[in-house]
């Protein structure tokens, strides 16, 4: 299942009462540059520019901002400017736990469920990541990362565990995105998608398992090394 902003947008467009085209156009833009770091945690969303670039009136603007605020990716304060959400390192920590764990239940249930061309399916997003990470295309391997893991959600064999990754997905992903950035971390990750992969191709569950807990833990400690949520967290702080 091949992940990127459009597909991300109009699954919460379906969700959303208001599937308008200029939401969508808007509701990508504003997604993909938080997603992919142009737009910074705390950084302001003009509405009046965002009007402007569109070439449209207000009304889609603040509609594709408050879909964003209902997934957490924006901020709308009473009297003030939308925003780029800044999330705790306290929510971070309890979102990453939560996320490894349903990770390794669905890794458990890709062993035990899952038939082999299912599993097999996972190979050409493996490929993917191989490929980026010889490209150096950090963009390119995130995309990649959301594809092979909106995969698995969809050989596990269970919807409720996809819907609830689903939701708490959004929140994590710009986190996600950069913690690519730490030196080593696409290798690192990539080699451990690969044994992942192996794990689920020999039925290995307890292997499986332990690649999931490691390749998520390992998202969350290269996000507090980096240093970077907790120095928007203090700007942020100073700003206010």
């Amino acid at each position: 299942m091949d992940v990127s902003i459009q597909t991300i947008v109009a699954r919460t467009l379906e969700r959303s009462a208001s599937p308008d085209s200029q939401v969508g156009r808007i509701a990508e833009w504003v997604g993909s540059n938080i997603i992919e770091g142009h737009l910074q945690p705390g950084d302001d969303l003009n509405s009046v520019a965002l009007s402007k670039q569109f070439q449209t009136s207000r009304t889609p603007v603040r509609d594709a901002l408050l879909l964003w605020e209902k997934e957490g990716l924006v901020t709308i304060p009473p009297r003030r400017r939308p925003r780029v959400a800044l999330v705790s390192l306290a929510e971070v920590r309890e979102i990453y736990v939560v996320r490894a764990h349903l990770y390794m239940l669905l890794s458990e249930l890709i062993v035990t469920q899952a038939s082999d061309e299912a599993i097999h399916a996972l190979r050409p997003y493996q490929a993917r990541l191989e490929e980026a990470v010889q490209a150096e295309d950090r963009d390119a391997y995130f995309w990649g990362n959301l594809s092979f893991r909106a995969t698995e959600a969809e050989i596990c064999g269970n919807v409720q565990v996809q819907l609830v990754l689903d939701s708490l997905g959004l929140r994590t992903l710009q986190l996600r995105h950069r913690s690519l950035a730490s030196p080593g971390r696409m290798e690192q990750s990539a080699n451990d998608h690969a044994r992942l992969l192996r794990a689920y191709e020999e039925r290995d569950a307890p292997l499986a398992i332990a690649m999931t807990r490691s390749l998520v833990l390992g998202g969350l400690a290269a996000v507090e090394h980096s240093g970077w949520l907790r120095e928007h967290i203090e700007q942020n702080a100073r700003m206010e």
